[in-house]
């Protein structure tokens, strides 16, 4: 008989020994397609390109059944480990000590993956049939440019006539112990660059010139002159924030021609794409109106926005929702709270094909040297997966 992958520490082991540091699969994405092999499902490995970016392994996976599709998504790709001198144990050698495993890629998000097909696995050796759909929907390009992994791998699979009813994301949601959030939404994330036009030439003939670095500083003081918001009720404040100012002058002597700025805003739900730009632009406009030139003239400036917009969202499902809060209260006595904080996940291409929320491991070191996990917390997370699943699956048919 074969086995079932019921240990999520065996499975998470076998993952951490792929160094599948984005763009390389390094063998992680057939590592996890013979997890699933056990449990019947149907796996897909579509390769996604694009000019001037890395192809990317995928993993689609379909257990089919009759009613309900229940959705888990994740990523197996992870962040560079640094200096591998620097960690106390093997970086990719999934080495257990004091009660935890270390291994990059432990809570960000392989722990996450490991913990749902071993939360799977032991519903389907106590019940058998589920009634109804699951899928795994696994990419390798999320720590990376995010341009042939999640937002591609949703429309293959949709132009294959795939539907979902949930999803639930495993990233590493709980700040300090398991029970203490699930994320319900994310901030949206704008980006733009900022050119300022000089005229070079020399300091000490400052007259001749126009010092593009005085109008810069400006423009970005400009731009954080007052608060954007103060938040709302479901989410933080938004913020603006400079992220560097480049001139690439070498001579210390020479004023430049040009310098530009880069900043990120991540927004809550009081402004749109079109409304955030339009501030942003009545701000530059303002403190290029009242700065001006060394020479008395107006700030020549331009700006480049990046694209695409992360757009802000929410997820207002209670059917999904509500029975994953009430598996982590069953599973650790806790009342997690709902959450939007955080940066940008896969969630925000999700969320245009079904209700998504994300709940996972506790993400203290996750990008950090010795990344690791509690053994102790692979096991609830199995637990509290293994709950929900079923839990979901008996609310919708009651529905």
């Amino acid at each position: 008989m074969t086995r079932l992958p019921t240990d999520p520490a065996a499975n998470l082991a076998a993952l951490i020994r792929c160094p599948s540091v984005t763009p390389d699969d390094a063998g992680a994405l057939d590592t996890l397609t013979a997890m699933l092999a056990p449990l019947d499902f149907v796996c897909d490995r579509p390769v996604f390109s694009e000019t001037g970016t890395p192809d990317i392994d995928n993993l689609y996976a379909r257990r089919s059944g009759n009613g309900p599709h229940l959705m888990f998504a994740g990523h197996t790709d992870v962040v560079p480990p640094g200096d591998p001198a620097a960690w106390s144990h093997d970086p990719f050698g999934a080495a257990v000590s004091d009660g935890a495993m270390y291994g990059r890629g432990a809570v960000d998000m392989k722990g996450g993956i490991a913990c749902f097909v071993a939360a799977l696995a032991r519903v389907v050796a106590e019940r058998g049939l589920l009634p109804g759909s699951v899928s795994l929907l696994i990419t390798g390009d999320e720590e990376g440019p995010a341009i042939n992994g999640s937002v591609k791998l949703l429309q293959w699979a949709t132009d294959k006539g795939e539907r979902w009813d949930a999803c639930v994301l495993g990233e590493p949601t709980n700040p300090d112990a398991m029970g203490d959030m699930i994320k319900i939404g994310r901030r949206g994330s704008l980006s733009g660059t900022i050119t300022v036009e000089g005229t070079q030439g020399h300091v000490a003939y400052p007259h001749l010139a126009d010092n593009p670095v005085r109008s810069i500083v400006a423009l970005c003081a400009a731009l954080n002159a007052s608060p954007l918001d103060r938040g709302t009720d479901d989410f933080q404040p938004t913020n603006l924030e400079v992220t560097t100012i480049d001139t690439g002058n070498p001579a210390v002597n020479v004023i430049p021609a040009r310098t530009t700025a880069r900043f990120n805003v991540r927004f809550n739900d009081r402004w749109t794409e079109e409304t955030l730009k339009a501030e942003i632009m009545a701000r530059l406009d303002h403190g290029a109106a009242m700065s001006g030139r060394g020479d008395g003239g107006p700030v020549r400036f331009s700006i480049a926005w990046n694209e695409p917009v992360s757009q802000v969202f929410l997820t207002r499902s209670d059917a999904l929702t509500g029975a994953l809060a009430a598996s982590v209260a069953e599973v650790t006595g806790r009342s997690p709270t709902l959450s939007t904080s955080g940066g940008t996940s896969d969630a925000r291409f999700i969320k245009d094909y079904c209700p998504v929320v994300e709940f996972g491991l506790v993400g203290k070191t996750m990008h950090m040297i010795d990344e690791h996990v509690a053994l102790e917390d692979l096991e609830t997370l199995t637990a509290i997966y293994a709950d929900f699943i079923t839990r979901w699956f008996a609310d919708q048919a009651g529905r």
